[in-house]
């Protein structure tokens, strides 16, 4: 190269006192017209054929020639043509000694060969739709860059000679130049969507897509959201539409260890500069630039890394939530019942938070010993065999942290594992919640679930305290490592020294240990709990699943067959089902009887294949259509829950409604059949909800329908109606396959086939004429005295069934009736919130109120907080003292080649680096110690205004918006908020300790700081009004997901059996999507902030270099090695700052959320204290009502207007009425679910308005309808204050007719049940709150017709038991079947809130009134 030069008459490539020892530094003329010229070329040469490669299978349409493109186009050939002229201007003026000009030459040829190389990619990249060129950007960059020294030369020329009589070479340079910077500010913009972007017809698409390389670097694109954020709160519309692939492509995790150590050796040369005082000052600002240009550089890059990060970690998320819903659908019965809604919910919630943490934070597990490695190997360069000390110490830290970490993961386990029982029972408390308010067993669950939850927080706390010693010992392992190494070093030889370039530089690498020391132990805590996840979610991923070849679609024509089938709910155990052989032929109708728990429902389970075949064939031909025995109602509309995804067909749909006598319950819904239901059909009744089931069913028009015990909660004359329309001979569904499972004999005449079971087996098969002549058990239960009436007395009901309201006797809701009042106000509200009933998980707007913060901390109590801030000041303070030792020391004279006192200094220095240590544990423990006591009191809180919530409540709020603040919130407050605090307060101290010494090192760097820390505050207030909204908006959007899982899981086998998988899968992913719009400008926003706050971090850096440049006559080395090596760690000290403030006031909205159902309206107190109850209250079981009025809200009808009423004692009362007659209402009353609108109601002469709700609802019986029952024994569901003995409970047991069946059991009383019951039948749930009752035997007792769901013969065996049990109590029954309320003393009728009859049965048939009409509609006259 210096032959080249030499030939064309120009100095050599390099020479260092041109470039180096002069004050006027420069670049030989070689150098700039050769290595200048040709390295961005060079660059984009070798860079071009990968890149063009990349482009060649990466395809994304044609983008269309636009003014951008154009314009670069255009400005490139120019760029190329000015080469060439150079040429041609040297080949005409100098042809005669060209020999002499060959670099001038070759320069202008390569340049203009590379320029239209350039303009070839920009073509190649506008037919492949690349819409901002990553490699041009970096090319023109270099290009200017590289400009930039000659362009200063010939200013340099300009002004100190003037234009020369040549001047055009000046003048084509300066345009040459201006070109190439409008190059550079052109790449800076994208080039539009191509022609087949599939994005250009989105709603609000990602500006990211939108953005140049530039834009994305800095994130830019995501500003315009930040001020939009800043002038009013964000709303879920404002968000953008979550973009298709969210992927990174490639990440260098480890570009953070190099730019470290680049920056250590520009402090070596700083330093350097800082002792020699005849180096020019030009060296020092140079220095002090690049590590400002460095610093800058590592930002960049390092949040690129954790963008890409977490763009990753948020589709771990998405996958494994997608891969628990999928797994759902195909689990086997005996899986299912081993995982609880809460696991799962826990499992979606909890875990994949733990996935997506590991995912950013793992790399530091692999980066964080490398650049330890770095680090100690540059120490040993500067301080020799001494480093091995340091290496010791690092050595000895990790086996401690590896046991830390390994007895963290087991305590993480046992965590979780109370957790999910924690969660599993809070869903299953809301899932009951109105059993718990009827039995006033708030307080049980409410101690069961605080049981569990401090369980949780013991093996949280120990957890902590494991934590915090890791913590400390890698905090202090950077304190460690210098005391070591610095020790070893002076001790050894007396002639070793500590100057201050030893000193700061070791302390500057020691400073960049810090950082993954600290990172480590954060990484490896993350790491482990991933690692507790995935295994919890690979054991729910390989849980048994459900056999797709269980059930055979086309073996045979009949419609359902089994042959030879043996079943069970699980692979062991004894099978459900023996010796099954039923053949069902096309177009017939079975009906399948037999008594509680003979294996009615499991035969209906083995033809969906929902159990677990362990020998035969089933074979079903067609569609399959099911109705299961406790109905599944979706949270939708009326309409929705019917049609169930099909199309509507307006005149198929009529049908349909008026078949399954659901027309008069429209007529009285606000909306019609657009109101809303609540979960699980809160607020329809049990008659209502099972119609709307079958009529769901009957609607798909499948082939075959699988009827369990459809007509068992709707009353008599609306089940005959029923069967006759829709079921029947003459029925809609006449020409389908149907299996009906039944306990009304009246319909089995009908039937073409009837299979009588008997414990799991078909004992009698045959037709109603041929089982009776056969004089089996079939012929027992027929001959029953107490059966149903024939069809033939309900013929009279059917032609006006559709002018008259269906008999619904069955307890319904409180939103139930208020829905149907509320038609009466429908010009009260909004046209669209009619028939509204859930209300959304609505989301705070602004910025956290600081009344949560003081809400947190006041939880925490001052008597913590004050030695938690005593502490860290404490903290920092010996680390600034220890530093200033050090400078001291740096700056100790050295005489005759050693230092003075190095024993004291060392023993100084130990002291007080050991007392950070011991400051370091304590603060993390208080931190830690505090963010349990609060979680614990939050918890509490939560769960206590929950519980005291009236009944209301949980019947407008789904329960994913419980479960959510229940799992996610509660995590938050346990794990993040401490973390967060821990970090945040940290690094705020360190940030003061890195001020206060670069304020004491240059006081003029306040000039600096002051303006700095400002402008800090603004852009982070600036910031924060966007993240907390986008951590509201994602904490909202979360709810849904909970919600729309519980709801799924608890459906699964009706979605399975109507193949409607795929339609809630997409819902599911729906839902979550809708999510991640929330959460993916959540973590862009840090990211953007962060690159704003460390750019001024660098500034500071700058500031510190250039200052002490300045004032090198003024300071000592020791003062400026520690200024700059502190502040080099104001980068990283922000970034973690700003990650830890963001954490913190993001987690701090939980605390927010779960506050928020403080202010709800709660319940009556439970107990009054000081009350005079006696204690055997009431003794008598009287009754008194006077002008009791009840109203669901102010502004709606009177659902019991003025109801006055005697009751006395032992006297059995049937209340009888139409839907939205005020049964249900008086029911509500006499629990006090629903508070008095106006009158009294007095028990035994005492007003139950003035006593505790406990002291009522623990005195007073209610039998429901619907039977719920909590996972756990037999016995806790029974008796769940242990305050009966085993005696009295067997008892109960017996008169409820179930001893056989528990005494049968392997575990007996201790027999575990389900979530829900589930592995119990509804008859057998049924018993079992029939027994509760009996144990509780108070003097007064509702019925809610208890016994829909039993065969006759037990539901005979029941009204005896109650008859002789409750003998000597008031008994007052919501009449379902009326023939179960004959002989009572009296019967009420009621219609609109009052009553309209009242007297002994025979005295109102007599009276030929409402209720002759309502007995002759049932058959009974």
């Amino acid at each position: 190269m210096n032959d080249l030069c030499s030939i064309s008459g120009l100095d050599p490539l390099w020479d260092w006192n041109v470039t180096w020892y002069t004050p006027h530094p420069d670049l030989t003329q070689c150098f700039q017209h050769t290595v200048l010229v040709w390295f961005p070329c060079i660059f984009l040469w070798f860079c071009s054929p990968l890149y063009l490669l990349h482009l060649w299978f990466t395809d994304r349409g044609r983008i269309p020639l636009t003014t951008l493109c154009c314009a670069k186009t255009v400005l490139g050939l120019c760029l190329a043509s000015f080469g060439f002229l150079e040429v041609f201007y040297l080949l005409v003026r100098r042809s005669a000694e060209i020999q002499q000009h060959l670099v001038f030459l070759l320069s202008p040829v390569i340049r203009s060969l590379t320029m239209l190389l350039a303009v070839c990619m920009m073509q190649w990249e506008r037919m492949k739709g690349c819409r901002s060129s990553v490699l041009l950007f970096l090319f023109w960059t270099l290009a200017v860059i590289c400009s930039l020294v000659p362009l200063r030369g010939n200013i340099q020329q300009i002004v100190d000679k003037g234009f020369s009589t040549d001047a055009m070479p000046f003048v084509a340079f300066f345009i040459y130049f201006s070109l190439q910077l409008t190059q550079l500010i052109l790449s800076c913009f994208s080039d539009q969507r191509p022609n087949t972007d599939k994005h250009t017809y989105r709603k609000s698409p990602c500006p990211e897509e939108d953005a140049s390389f530039l834009s994305k670097m800095l994130f830019w694109w995501f500003g315009g959201l930040v001020v939009q954020g800043y002038r009013s709160p964000l709303q879920a519309d404002d968000l953008w539409s979550l973009r298709d692939e969210d992927s990174s492509d490639r990440i260098i995790a480890d570009l953070e260890g190099d730019w470290a150590r680049e920056c250590c050796s520009l402090l070596v040369l700083l330093l350097g500069f800082m002792h020699d005082e005849d180096s020019p000052l030009w060296k020092g600002y140079m220095f002090a630039f690049l590590m400002f240009l460095l610093s800058s550089l590592q930002s960049l890059f390092n949040h690129q890394y954790m963008y890409s990060c977490f763009t990753v970690g948020m589709r771990v998320k998405t996958a494994v939530m997608g891969l628990v819903y999928r797994k759902v659908w195909r689990m086997s019965g005996a899986a299912r019942r081993s995982c609880t809604v809460g696991e799962i919910v826990n499992l979606v919630s909890t875990d994949t938070q733990k996935l997506m943490d590991m995912v950013v934070y793992f790399n530091a597990v692999w980066v964080a010993p490398i650049e330890i490695t770095l680090c100690l190997f540059f120490l040993w360069q500067r301080l020799g065999p001494s480093a091995l000390a340091g290496i010791a110490t690092v050595i000895l830290i990790f086996p401690l942290n590896g046991f830390i970490a390994k007895m963290r993961s087991k305590l993480q386990e046992v965590q979780m594992r109370y957790t999910d029982s924690r969660i599993k029972l809070m869903n299953e408390i809301l899932s009951g919640i109105k059993i718990l308010k009827f039995y006033a067993w708030e307080r049980a669950f409410l101690e069961w679930v605080l049981g569990y939850r401090e369980k949780e927080l013991n093996a949280l706390k120990r957890s902590q305290v494991l934590y915090s010693i890791s913590i400390a010992s890698f905090n202090s392992s950077s304190f460690l490592v210098t005391f070591a190494m610095f020790g070893v070093y002076v001790l050894i030889d007396d002639k070793n020294v500590l100057d201050a370039q030893k000193v700061f530089v070791s302390m500057a690498l020691i400073n960049i240990l810090k950082t993954p020391l600290s990172q480590l132990p954060f990484a490896m805590s993350t790491t482990m709990q991933a690692i507790v996840s995935l295994k919890r979610l690979g054991k729910f991923l390989c849980q048994d699943e459900l056999k797709p070849d269980s059930v055979n679609r086309e073996l045979y024509s009949d419609g359902v067959v089994i042959e030879s089938g043996t079943f069970g709910w699980s692979k062991e155990g004894p099978p459900c089902l023996r010796r099954i052989d039923v053949r069902v032929k096309k177009g017939s109708l079975v009906a399948v009887v037999g008594h509680v728990g003979s294996g009615k429902s499991s035969l209906l389970s083995a033809m969906l294949g929902e159990t677990e075949k362990r020998s035969g064939q089933v074979s079903v031909k067609g569609s399959v259509a099911y109705v299961p025995q406790q109905a599944w109602i979706q949270n939708a509309t009326l309409k929705d829950n019917i049609m169930f995804g099909q199309e509507r067909k307006e005149s198929w749909y009529h049908r349909v409604v008026e078949a399954c006598a659901l027309l008069p319950d429209l007529e009285i819904l606000p909306a019609g059949d657009g109101t809303e239901i609540g979960e699980k059909g809160l607020n329809l009744s049990g008659g209502q909800k099972q119609r709307v089931s079958l009529a769901r069913a009957v609607y798909r028009k499948a082939d075959v329908y699988l009827l369990d015990d459809p007509l068992s909660a709707v009353d008599t004359h609306v089940g005959q109606h029923i069967f006759e329309r829709v079921v029947g001979p003459r029925g809609l569904l006449k020409d389908k396959t149907r299996v009906l499972v039944t306990h009304g004999l009246s319909y089995l005449p009908q039937a073409d086939l009837i299979l009588v079971m008997v414990e799991g087996e078909i004992t009698e098969m045959g037709s109603y004429l041929e089982l009776m002549g056969r004089k089996g058990a079939f012929l027992i239960d027929c001959s029953n005295p107490h059966q149903t009436p024939s069809c033939l007395h309900l013929y009279i009901f059917w032609d006006g069934l559709h002018l008259s309201v269906c008999i619904s006797g069955d307890m319904m809701s409180s939103a139930s009736v208020q829905t149907m009042e509320a038609s009466d106000t429908e010009d009260m509200e909004p046209a669209e919130d009619v028939g509204r009933l859930t209300e959304a998980d609505k989301a705070n707007t602004g910025r956290v109120k600081l009344q949560m913060y003081v809400e947190y901390f006041r939880t925490i109590g001052t008597a913590l907080i004050i030695p938690i801030i005593l502490l860290y000041a404490f903290q920092q303070a010996a680390s600034l003292a220890y530093n200033y030792w050090l400078s001291l020391w740096a700056d100790d004279p050295i005489i005759n080649g050693t230092q003075i006192d190095t024993d004291l200094k060392l023993g100084v220095f130990g002291a007080l680096g050991f007392a950070q240590g011991v400051a370091i544990f304590g603060t993390t423990v208080a931190i830690s110690l505090g963010g349990i006591i609060a979680s614990r009191h939050l918890h509490q809180d939560l769960l206590s205004n929950v519980l005291r919530s009236p009944m209301a409540f949980f019947e407008v709020t789904p329960s994913g918006n419980l479960l959510n603040r229940f799992s996610k919130e509660v995590d938050a407050i346990d794990c993040m908020i401490p973390d967060g605090l821990k970090m945040m307060l940290g690094y705020l101290f360190k940030l003061l300790e890195v001020c206060i010494i670069v304020l004491v090192a240059m006081p003029f760097a306040g000039v600096v700081l002051l303006p700095l820390t400002l402008l800090y505050a603004f852009i982070q207030s600036f910031y924060v009004a966007t993240s907390c909204q986008l951590r509201r908006l994602e904490a909202v959007s979360r709810s849904p997901i909970y919600t729309h899982f519980n709801e799924t899981i608890q459906g699964a086998s009706v979605i399975r059996a109507f193949s409607e998988q795929e339609r809630f899968i997409q819902q599911a992913n729906t839902r979550i999507d809708h999510n991640q719009t929330s959460y993916f400008p959540r973590f862009v926003a840090t990211r953007w902030l962060a690159v704003n706050l460390e750019f001024l971090g660098n500034l500071l850096v700058l500031s510190a270099a250039t200052l002490a440049v300045m004032g090198r006559n003024t300071l000592s080395p020791g003062i400026v090695g520690l200024a700059v090596s502190h502040s080099l760690q104001v980068t990283g000290i922000l970034s973690w700052i700003v990650r830890s403030w963001t954490d913190v006031e993001n987690n701090i909205v939980s605390v927010e959320r779960v506050k928020e159902y403080a202010d709800t309206p709660k319940e009556a107190p439970w107990t009054i204290e000081g009350s005079t109850l006696p204690l055997a209250w009431p003794i008598h079981g009287t009754m008194e009502l006077e002008e009791y009025g009840l109203q669901y809200r102010k502004g709606l009808d009177w659902a019991l207007r003025g109801v006055s009423l005697s009751i006395q004692e032992r006297e059995k009362v049937g209340i009888v009425g139409r839907t939205g007659a005020g049964k249900s209402s008086l029911a509500l009353g006499i629990f006090r679910i629903l508070e008095a609108a106006k009158g009294e109601i007095y028990i035994d002469g005492i007003n139950i308005a003035q006593i505790g709700l406990h002291e009522l609802r623990s005195r007073i019986t209610i039998i429901p309808q619907d039977p719920v029952l909590f996972s756990g024994s037999l016995r806790m569901n029974l008796d769940p204050f242990d305050s009966y003995s085993d005696e009295e409970v067997w008892r109960a047991l017996e008169l409820a007719h179930l001893k056989s069946f528990v005494s049968g059991l392997p575990d007996k009383l201790k027999h575990e049940c389900s979530e829900g019951g589930e592995n119990l039948s509804l008859g057998q749930r049924q018993l079992v709150c029939l027994a509760r009752a009996l144990l509780r035997k108070t003097k007064i007792l509702v019925l809610d017709e208890a016994t829909a769901a039993v065969d006759l013969e037990t539901d005979n065996l029941i009204q005896s038991t109650i008859r002789t049990q409750f003998d000597d109590c008031t008994v007052l029954t919501i009449a379902h079947r009326l023939n179960t309320i004959m002989d009572y003393t009296r019967v009420i009728v009621m219609d609109r809130g009052l009553i309209t009859e009242m007297d002994s049965p025979s005295n109102l048939i007599s009276q030929r009134g409402q209720f002759y009409s309502m007995c002759q509609e049932a058959g009974l006259v």
